[in-house]
């Protein structure tokens, strides 16, 4: 049985939270708080295994109360957030600040409010939770910077997929390549109003320019394109210059943006010009296509399991051959430079 705390200083809210948590006979409600202090009691006394946390409460709000509990006792925290921008940005910050997820609150209260949160609180409950030592996302970008002097672009296109727990890991992985980093492609299955803002904070974070991709814009170094959240599929295509492709269709292996439809048309434009990457997330999508990107002759890394924080998608990806080599999370940017590098092997 999972022991849920809902933290939550609207009482119409922790009613909808705890209804939808009762529907799964696995999770059991132990107690409710309207504020941090009676949170911090209650975790004392109760001991759960999922926290469910608004972002906006009296006196100590969601995100400093999120630090408290991820510095002094990491465990599993499910964010409860507002599907806006200023939202997006709250959700952001706690989840590189280690919670495990964000779930939208409905527009509407209703029998379907919150439809996802057991399976999200289900799956936080199984998640590896650590202390993060991230340091905080600048507030302005980087000075440019030259280019490294022992990196040169071999040519190759790197493709990245993630999911739960991908903003941490992308900001982990994306902070430490090159300003002439090699064309870059993710896709993180986020929020519509989510993925602008993600950018934003990766570019602030990056020597490398990141934005959303858009339809047509080429592949260049020092450049990473997120998939937009939406209506479409991040793909690749081209015969000279590789461009971005945006092309709107139904979910694929259970999302959109897809993993699998951004891997498979990397195989299918780069071949062994390319190097996919499967990080944390539940699920199973980016298996299929990173196997045909390596059946394609690319070079494919995966995240290993004990850095991850659901080791999900990168599990299937090994299992299947997909995955060439495990690799931890701080380790995989310089492994990515590696391979990428023209230059290795030449300065040593």
């Amino acid at each position: 049985m999972i022991r849920a705390l809902i933290v939550d200083d609207s009482a119409t809210m922790r009613g909808l939270i705890a209804a939808a948590l009762r529907r799964d006979p696995g999770i059991e409600v132990v107690g409710q708080a309207t504020c941090a202090a009676e949170a911090r009691q209650a975790i004392k006394t109760l001991n759960p295994d999922v926290i469910t946390l608004d972002i906006e409460m009296p006196a100590m709000n969601g995100l400093e109360f999120l630090e408290k509990i991820m510095r002094l006792r990491p465990m599993p925290v499910v964010m409860v957030s507002t599907l806006t921008s200023r939202g997006a940005e709250a959700t952001l910050e706690a989840l590189e600040l280690g919670a495990f997820d964000c779930v939208a609150k409905p527009s509407v209260a209703g029998i379907h409010a919150f439809d996802n949160l057991a399976a999200t609180v289900r799956a936080a409950a199984g998640a590896r939770v650590r202390s993060r030592t991230m340091p905080p996302v600048p507030m302005a970008r980087p000075l440019p910077e030259a280019p490294s002097p022992g990196y040169l672009p071999d040519g190759r296109v790197l493709a990245i997929g993630s999911s739960t727990g991908g903003v941490e890991a992308l900001l982990t992985i994306l902070s430490q390549l090159p300003a002439n980093c090699p064309p870059t492609v993710v896709t993180q299955h986020m929020p519509e109003t989510f993925t602008r803002s993600f950018a934003a904070r990766l570019n602030r974070a990056c020597t490398a320019e990141v934005s959303e991709a858009s339809d047509g814009a080429p592949l260049l170094p020092g450049r990473i394109y997120l998939a937009p959240g939406g209506p479409a599929h991040l793909q690749i295509a081209g015969s000279g210059t590789l461009r971005c492709r945006l092309r709107p269709d139904d979910p694929v292996s259970g999302h959109r943006p897809s993993v699998d439809v951004l891997f498979a048309s990397v195989a299918k434009a780069a071949g062994p010009r390319a190097l996919g990457v499967i990080l944390t997330g539940m699920g199973r999508d980016g298996a299929q296509g990173l196997l045909a990107m390596r059946q394609a002759g690319a070079r494919t890394l995966g995240q290993d399991e004990a850095s991850c924080v659901v080791y999900g998608m990168p599990k299937v990806a090994f299992e299947i051959q997909a995955v060439e080599k495990q690799v931890r999370l701080e380790n995989i940017a310089a492994d990515i430079i590696e391979i990428t590098n023209l230059q290795r092997g030449k300065d040593s």
